[in-house]
């Protein structure tokens, strides 16, 4: 043990890369395993549901568009974070979510509160001319999303694949999914979708 050295670690690559794995496996075992048996990580939220159909195809578009490269839904619980944005984020928010849109990326503003903040209109005018509502905005502009209309056929299978995930899908929603998103275009799903974030927590309060 007299000889079992920082130095001996350092020069034994083998030895390091073997310590190095176990130290993260440890660290990783010790911060992550107690979640998953917290009702705080794993239960929803007093209200929380599922999103809807037109929801579901709203956040899809959200990631397609990579909006969580410039936005965070992640409210630290720091008082300047909650002033202005709202309720910090608990994570029974997130459990329908896959993936979680939390990060610390923030070109625009946290939207994690989003929800029922604006008129849709106001989405649609944002969205198809930031500028016009938001003057300093250097948001692109996401003209072609009004002129795009959702395929209702995808939407079934969106639904059975998040209820494969464990989100509490009915057969009865699913086979309704359809006709929820007939004749409804990606602009009337992400404005679905940025008006319910944030709405289980105010709704709470």
């Amino acid at each position: 043990m007299r000889n079992f050295t920082h130095d001996l670690i350092e020069r034994n690559v083998g030895l390091l890369l073997v310590l190095v794995i176990l130290t993260i496996s440890v660290g990783g075992l010790v911060e992550i395993v107690p979640l998953f048996f917290q009702k705080s990580t794993t239960q929803p939220v007093q209200g929380m549901q599922p999103y809807s159909a037109l929801q579901l195809a709203g956040r899809d578009i959200y990631l397609r568009e990579g909006c969580y490269g410039c936005h965070s839904q992640m409210i630290r619980p720091f008082r300047a974070e909650t002033e202005r944005y709202g309720h910090y984020s608990v994570a029974g928010e997130s459990v329908y979510d896959h993936p979680f849109q939390w990060g610390s990326k923030r070109t625009g503003p946290d939207l994690a509160r989003v929800g029922g903040r604006y008129s849709d209109t106001w989405h649609k005018d944002h969205l198809n001319d930031p500028r016009s509502v938001v003057v300093e905005s250097n948001m692109p502009a996401y003209p072609w999303l009004a002129k795009t209309q959702l395929d209702a056929n995808a939407i079934a299978p969106k639904l059975q694949a998040m209820k494969t995930l464990g989100v509490p899908y009915t057969e009865e929603q699913i086979k309704a999914s359809t006709a929820e998103v007939v004749n409804k275009t990606e602009l009337d799903a992400l404005i679905a979708y940025l008006q319910v974030l944030g709405t289980a927590i105010k709704n709470k309060n």
